[in-house]
C-alpha cells in the first residue's frame, strides 16, 4: 500500500488534491472556530467508499480521472435553470458532433452549435476537442433526454454516440398561497400524527385523524398542517419510534391505515367485519393512555384486520384502479414489498443468510417468488395508505387549507431498511452521516444513515431524488426537509472512526435544489428546509433567491444576549416559538427540561446553573415582549405563550407556525437529544398540562386553542392593514 501521509496522519498534497477533487473537505473550520484539518485516514477512508482505489498512488488516479473526463462524450446528466446552461461535450478529431434534445413529450428539437475556439487535450494518443454548447433557452420545464452523435468527417454515419438526462428547472418558486385578508402570509399548526389520538383510533393518530385535524385547523385560519415525516418503517416488531430513522424515504407506513375506511370492508360478511371489530377492541382503550405510543400493538391489531380485508373482493373500477397503482410505481414498488416480505420470512430467525441482503442475489430471485402472497399483500398496503393520505389532504384543502398537509423529509435511511436493500448502489458503504462536534453535542452526532453517492445520483440522473419528491408531493401541497444543507454538503463518519473524526463531503446542490424545485413547481407545491444548526452564510441566500423557505425558531434567534427583533426575520421563511426537538413552550417556561436532562444524567454543569442560565434566556426574550406591550407583568403561563406567537406575527415571514402541543398545554418534550433508550422519545401522546389525554375530538371545545389560534389569525389580519 502506497504511503499517503506521515507518522500524525496528515494527508500529502496529492492525496488532498484527489479528495477535494471527489468534493470532500480536507479543512474545515468548527463550530468553536477553529480550523480544522481532516486527518489521511479519513479522506482515504471517504474516498473508499466512493469507489476510489486508495492502494494506488493518489497523483496517478488524478491523472486517470483528468483523462476520463476529457474522454466522455456527454456527462452523466445535466441538471440546469430554464433559459440558461451549457452542456460540455468532449470530441475525437476528425469529427463533427450533432445534438439533439428528445423532450418529455416525446418530440425532438436539434441543438445549435456555435462556432467557438475549443479546448484541446491528448489523450490515449489521441486528440479531443472540448466544446461548450448552449442549452436552447426555450426548453420546456421538464425531464428530457439530451442525444449525442459524434459523426467522422466525410460519412454520414454516425461513429460513436451517448445520452444523458437533461433537467430543465425554474429558477424560483411561486410564493405560498394564503387566505385573502391575511396579506400574503399564511399561519398553521404543526403535529406529531401518531400521538393525536381520536376515540376511533387504533392507538395512535392516523390517516383519518390527519383529515379530521386538517379540518378543525382549517376552521380555525390555518393555511397548513405539519406532520412528522409518514414514511414506512419496520412492518415486524420491533417498530422504530423516530421517523426520521425510516425504511424507506419513497413510500409511506401502513401504521397510519384507518382499516374501517378501506371501501371493500362495505362488503364483509358481519363474520369477517366482527374479526376487525375484536382487532380494534385490543388497542382501543390505549387512545385514552396519556403515557406511551404504543406501536408494536397498534400495527400488530391492524395487520390482523387488515389481511382479513385484504381478501375481501373489489369491484372492477377497484381493481383497475389498484392495477394502474401497481403500474405506475413499478419495480421501486415490488422492490418495497418484496422488502417487507423478507423481514416478516426472517423475524424468527436467528442468523439472516448475507446473500438475502442482496436484492440481486439468486436466494432473493428465489424468494420473491416464493413469497408472492406477502409481498402481494404489502404491495395493496401502500395502494391503501396513499389513497388514505391523498384523502386527507383533500379533505385539508376541502375544509379551505390554501395548502393543505405539509409532510416532513428525513434526512435518510436505516441503514438495514428497504431503500438501502433495493437502492444499494446509491449509498456509500462503510459511511454515516451526523454532525461534527458543537456546543450541544461536544462529541458530535452519528446518524445511523448512510449517505447517497454523490457521483451515483448524477450517473442515475437524478431519478431516485425525483421519485422520492414526487411520491410525496401526490398528498401534500408542500414539504418540509429536515436537514437541508444536506442537499449541499454532509457529515461523513467512517465507520470505527466516530463522529468528530469525519469530515463534509459536497454535493452538487445545483442539480439537487433543481430537482427539488421542478417536482414542487409541479405539484404547486410549498418548499420548507430546515437551515437550523451550522450553515454557510450563502447557503440561506441561495435558498431565497429560489424562494424555499428556511426555518427559524425563536428561542434561536438571538441579537447578541437579546432576542433578535421579529422585523429582522427574513421574509421566504416558517418562523416558530419551538421545534420538535425543544420542550413545548409550557415546559420550557416551567423549566422540565432542566429537570428532564438531570434525571437523564444529560447536564455538562451543576444543575443551579442550568436553571440559573434556562431562567436568563428567557427573561431576556420575555422583557422584549413586555417592551412591546404584549405581555403584562404577572402574566398566565397561557398568555406569555400568545404573547410570543404574536411576536413573531410583527416578523415579514411568509409561513408561521403553531405548535399543537403548546396550544393544548403538553409539557413534554416529543424528543430529547442525546437519547435513546433513556427516554421514550417519538413516542409522546398528546396530553395537557395535567397530564390528562388530549383526544382529536377535545381539541375544538379547548378554550386554550381556541384563544391561540384565534390571537394568531386575527392577528395576522391586523398586521396586512
Amino acid at each position: 500500500m502506497t504511503d499517503h501521509s506521515g507518522t500524525d496522519d496528515t494527508p500529502t498534497p496529492a492525496l488532498t488534491e484527489l479528495a477535494e477533487a471527489h468534493g470532500i473537505a480536507t479543512s474545515y473550520w468548527s463550530f468553536f472556530g477553529q480550523h480544522v484539518q481532516v486527518p489521511a485516514t479519513t479522506l482515504r477512508a471517504v474516498l473508499a467508499a466512493m469507489g476510489v482505489d486508495t492502494d494506488a498512488d493518489p497523483q496517478a488516479v488524478l491523472d486517470e480521472m483528468a483523462d476520463a473526463a476529457w474522454w466522455e462524450f456527454l456527462p452523466p446528466s445535466l441538471v440546469v435553470r430554464q433559459g440558461s446552461g451549457e452542456v460540455v461535450v468532449n470530441v475525437q478529431d476528425g469529427h463533427d458532433v450533432r445534438l439533439q434534445v428528445k423532450l418529455e413529450d416525446g418530440s425532438w428539437r436539434d441543438v445549435a452549435i456555435p462556432g467557438q475556439q475549443p479546448q484541446a487535450r491528448v489523450v490515449d494518443g489521441e486528440i479531443v476537442w472540448r466544446l461548450h454548447i448552449p442549452v436552447p433557452g426555450d426548453l420546456p420545464l421538464g425531464w428530457h433526454e439530451l442525444y449525442a452523435q459524434q459523426i467522422p468527417h466525410g460519412s454520414a454515419s454516425a461513429d460513436r454516440t451517448a445520452t444523458c438526462t437533461l433537467v430543465v428547472t425554474p429558477t424560483r418558486l411561486a410564493p405560498p398561497p394564503s387566505r385573502p385578508g391575511h396579506g400574503g402570509r399564511a399561519w398553521g399548526l404543526m403535529a406529531q400524527l401518531y400521538s393525536v389520538r381520536s376515540r376511533a383510533s387504533w392507538g395512535l393518530g392516523d390517516f383519518a385523524d390527519l383529515a379530521d385535524l386538517a379540518s378543525v385547523a382549517a376552521e380555525s385560519g390555518a393555511d397548513f398542517l405539519l406532520v412528522n415525516p409518514i414514511h414506512a418503517a419496520e412492518v415486524v416488531p420491533p417498530i422504530e419510534p423516530s421517523p426520521y430513522l425510516p425504511a424507506t424515504r419513497r413510500f409511506v407506513a401502513p401504521l397510519y391505515i384507518r382499516p374501517e375506511d378501506i371501501r371493500e370492508v362495505a362488503y364483509l360478511d358481519p363474520s369477517d367485519r366482527a374479526r376487525i371489530s375484536a382487532a380494534h377492541a385490543t388497542v382501543a382503550a390505549s387512545d385514552l393512555d396519556p403515557e406511551r405510543v404504543d406501536r408494536d400493538a397498534a400495527w400488530a391489531a391492524k395487520r390482523a384486520a387488515l389481511e382479513v380485508v385484504f381478501t375481501a373482493p373489489r369491484t372492477a373500477a377497484r381493481q383497475a384502479a389498484f392495477d394502474a397503482f401497481v403500474s405506475e410505481h413499478g419495480e421501486h414498488l415490488a422492490d418495497f414489498a418484496l422488502w417487507c416480505a423478507l423481514e416478516e420470512h426472517y423475524a424468527e430467525v436467528d442468523e439472516r443468510p448475507e446473500e438475502s441482503w442482496d436484492i440481486r442475489s439468486p436466494l432473493v430471485a428465489q424468494l420473491r417468488i416464493d413469497l408472492g402472497d406477502r409481498v402481494a399483500f404489502h404491495t395493496w398496503l401502500q395502494w391503501i395508505a396513499q389513497e388514505q393520505a391523498e384523502a386527507a389532504q383533500a379533505a385539508a384543502l376541502g375544509a379551505g387549507m390554501r395548502i393543505g398537509v405539509m409532510h416532513d423529509l428525513a434526512v435518510g435511511v436505516h441503514p438495514k431498511g428497504s431503500d438501502a436493500l433495493s437502492l444499494r448502489d446509491m449509498y456509500a458503504p462503510g459511511i454515516t452521516v451526523g454532525a461534527p462536534p458543537d456546543m450541544y453535542n461536544q462529541l458530535g452526532q452519528t446518524w445511523g444513515q448512510p449517505p447517497w453517492l454523490p457521483g451515483a445520483l448524477a450517473r442515475a440522473g437524478y431519478a431516485p431524488l425525483r421519485d422520492m419528491i414526487r411520491g410525496l408531493l401526490k398528498h401534500a401541497g408542500a414539504l418540509r426537509i429536515d436537514h437541508i444543507i444536506g442537499f449541499f454538503r454532509l457529515w461523513w463518519i467512517p465507520d470505527g472512526l466516530g463522529p468528530a473524526a469525519g469530515t463534509y463531503v459536497r454535493y452538487d446542490h445545483e442539480a439537487m435544489i433543481g430537482v427539488l424545485a421542478l417536482e414542487a413547481h409541479r405539484a404547486g407545491a410549498v418548499i420548507i428546509g430546515e437551515d437550523l444548526g451550522l450553515v454557510e452564510p450563502w447557503v440561506r441566500d441561495y435558498l431565497s433567491e429560489r424562494n424555499i423557505l428556511g426555518t427559524s425558531v425563536l428561542w434561536f434567534e438571538m441579537e447578541g444576549d437579546r432576542p433578535k427583533p421579529p422585523e429582522h426575520y427574513r421574509t421566504a421563511l416558517l418562523a416558530t416559538v419551538n421545534t420538535h426537538d425543544l420542550p413545548p413552550t409550557a415546559g420550557y417556561l416551567a423549566g422540565e427540561h432542566v429537570d428532564l436532562r438531570e434525571r437523564l444524567g444529560l447536564l455538562d454543569q451543576p444543575v443551579e446553573e442550568a436553571r440559573a442560565e434556562a431562567v436568563r434566556e428567557q427573561e431576556a426574550v420575555l422583557s422584549a415582549l413586555r417592551e412591546r406591550g404584549l405581555l403584562a407583568e404577572g402574566a398566565t403561563e397561557e398568555q406569555i405563550i400568545e404573547a410570543l406567537h404574536l411576536f413573531l406575527v410583527a416578523a415579514p415571514s411568509q409561513l408561521l407556525g403553531v405548535s399543537l402541543v403548546d396550544a393544548v398545554g403538553e409539557r413534554r418534550v416529543q424528543n430529547q437529544p442525546g437519547t435513546d433508550k433513556e427516554y421514550p422519545n417519538w413516542q409522546i401522546p398528546l396530553a395537557d398540562s395535567d397530564g390528562e389525554a388530549v383526544l382529536l375530538e377535545d381539541i375544538p371545545g379547548m378554550e386554550r386553542y381556541r384563544s391561540l389560534t384565534r390571537s394568531v389569525d386575527q392577528a395576522l389580519r391586523d398586521a396586512a392593514y
